[in-house]
């Protein structure tokens, strides 16, 4: 697994706990190190094993743990160049759904290394959409729902999501796009400001 999906579940947890939880953490995965280092390629049964041990240690469910990594990696100031990113898939919310097909290819023009979970779209009839998720790490779909749950907000739409399950390496989240313009939205400028 590439280090920065675990770089970002650290940078989550440090961020959002603090890092006595996260060494906490590192200690019931019982890795031998605490730092992981974001360009570097780890096995992929130590991503579990990280995900299962921050679950234990916050006393939260792994799956909403999940979520909150993928509401994390768009909301947080730290990851402002990934919501960027992702808003440059379309100019409301079921316009960003459907570039999400391509969002490995962009996220590789980033990083060449960096291979993504594979997403698909599927458009249903009046605003019901499937996204199904490959799953390398079960509960990746539930990471995909933090990430749509905050896109949706910056779009300012109103969407009803909900995980319908998977299996065999694949999950599925429903989709239910309600109004594209509910409220507001965030600000987006195609340009980058200086600070």
């Amino acid at each position: 697994m590439h280090g920065l999906f675990n770089r970002s579940i650290q940078n989550f947890v440090c961020d959002t706990y603090g890092s006595a939880v996260w060494e906490a953490s590192a200690r019931h995965a019982n890795l031998d190190f605490i730092e992981f280092e974001a360009m570097l390629e780890y096995d992929d049964a130590i991503t579990p094993a990280i995900l299962d041990a921050v679950s234990k240690t916050v006393e939260r469910p792994r799956v909403d743990v999940m979520e909150d990594i993928g509401t994390y990696l768009v909301s947080h100031p730290r990851f402002e160049g990934t919501r960027r990113l992702l808003r440059f898939g379309g100019v409301n919310f079921e316009d960003f759904l459907h570039s999400l097909d391509d969002l490995a290819d962009r996220a590789r023009l980033a990083l060449s290394d960096l291979h993504l979970p594979r997403i698909e779209l599927r458009d249903h009839v009046d605003g019901h959409f499937s996204l199904i998720c490959e799953a390398p790490v079960a509960g990746y779909g539930h990471v995909m729902m933090g990430v749509l749950r905050v896109m949706a907000d910056d779009y300012g739409a109103l969407a009803l999501l909900e995980h319908t399950g998977g299996g065999q390496g694949v999950e599925t989240v429903s989709i239910t796009l309600v109004k594209t313009d509910f409220s507001e939205g965030r600000r987006f400028d195609l340009g980058a400001r200086a600070s």
